[in-house]
């Protein structure tokens, strides 16, 4: 069944910077709205003369009936439990390795890191890891979550090429290229119930 995206039209508030990712669509309107779409993925449409203080006000102001929406939309959503098949496994390990190697590359320029080799493997006990010799492995079920979560092990991992241990420095460096890495990561944590007993 497919479901309807929900649209919120409220009017712009205070003028505080929020931690949110989202896509920002500017057109010749006069109201702001937010929409989140039934992947989960958020849509803030404003007038053409909106700033990023007003921009980040409405979202401040909106936060509690945004992520009420969300969540409503993500219980809505169907809990697939059934084992994957080593047919779905092996196309799981295509996408992820295309996908995860052009997002891989687009973090490591910004942060200005080099990696090695990066392998994509189907796992259940963990996400991601990075080798002493700068090679990324990565878990073939980020296909099977939204985009911010695998970001953010893409990112976790990249973070791991100048910080190889989960020190204060090393969380300061996540958060430097992800703000909201703690909410990516709580989401993450969803996931691995579901998901890593799909292996089976």
């Amino acid at each position: 069944m497919t479901k309807t995206a929900a649209v919120l039209k409220l009017k712009a508030g205070r003028k505080i910077c929020v931690k949110y990712n989202i896509n920002i669509i500017k057109s010749n309107r006069k109201t702001f709205s937010l929409e989140i779409k039934p992947d989960l993925s958020i849509v803030c449409r404003v007038p053409l003369s909106a700033g990023e203080d007003e921009i980040n006000g409405f979202m401040e102001n909106n936060e509690a009936r945004l992520e009420g929406y969300i969540e409503k939309l993500k219980k809505s959503l169907p809990k697939e439990t059934t084992p994957l098949s080593e047919e779905e496994i092996k196309l799981l390990k295509k996408r992820a390795k295309r996908y995860i190697s052009a997002r891989a590359q687009y973090w490591a320029e910004l942060m200005s890191v080099k990696y090695g080799k990066i392998s994509v493997r189907a796992q259940k006990t963990r996400w991601g890891s990075c080798s002493s010799g700068g090679n990324l492995s990565f878990n073939c079920l980020l296909m099977l979550t939204d985009e911010a979560v695998t970001d953010y092990v893409i990112v976790h991992e990249l973070c791991h090429l100048k910080e190889m241990n989960h020190s204060k420095r090393f969380w300061a460096l996540v958060e430097s290229v992800l703000p909201d890495y703690e909410l990516r990561r709580k989401e993450l944590k969803k996931y691995e119930s579901v998901l890593i007993g799909r292996l089976g």
